[in-house]
């Protein structure tokens, strides 16, 4: 006699090819969730490295920043002294100037010119007086020009005067210290003074 299988076979394979879907498609999705969660672990960690590299990036910066303005606060302060020492060395080498001014006008006024006023502004001399004849104003301002600390001679005019007792003649004059003030560029208190002579 044959033998007949009176189990629900077919059933049975159903059953088992259902268990076996549901293993791949579990095995499946657990693998995917495992893929996705390594990925994100690791970019993850590549943000928070990253992050940590821009907080490192940005303290130095601010570093940097801090010490860029003590640098600008110490060129600044570099430039302040050395202004000073400047000015004090301009002031040391120009501080004869009137003296030496004084000294090469004395040299430069020949005898029978009269100084009535003597008035510097700055670099500027303005000489004022008498004059016995223009020769000996000729011979000033040739004196002026070969001066070393005078230059720029400029006589603005020549009057008779109004004492027709006397022949002296009236006149001013212009000149430019060439010295240490008109060098450096340092403007002397306007001092004006009176020298005179009878």
């Amino acid at each position: 006699m044959a033998y007949i299988n009176l189990l629900p076979w077919r059933e049975a394979a159903r059953k088992e090819r259902q268990k076996q879907y549901l293993t791949v498609l579990t095995a499946t999705a657990l693998f995917s969730f495992l893929l996705m969660f390594s990925i994100n672990m690791v970019y993850n960690a590549r943000i928070d490295g990253q992050l940590q590299r821009n907080s490192y990036l940005d303290n130095e910066i601010k570093v940097l920043e801090q010490r860029i303005v003590e640098i600008r606060t110490l060129n600044d302060k570099k430039k302040s002294l050395q202004q000073r020492m400047s000015l004090i060395e301009q002031l040391q080498s120009s501080r004869n100037l009137g003296t030496q001014i004084m000294d090469e006008i004395a040299k430069v006024v020949p005898a029978g010119v009269y100084l009535t006023q003597f008035e510097k502004k700055g670099a500027f001399l303005l000489l004022v007086g008498k004059s016995e004849s223009n020769n000996r104003l000729s011979n000033m301002l040739r004196e002026a020009e070969s001066s070393e600390l005078l230059a720029d001679p400029l006589l603005e005019f020549i009057e008779a005067g109004k004492d027709s007792s006397t022949l002296l003649s009236n006149f001013k004059m212009h000149l430019t210290v060439s010295g240490f003030d008109a060098i450096h560029g340092i403007s002397q208190p306007e001092t004006p003074g009176k020298r005179g002579a009878k």
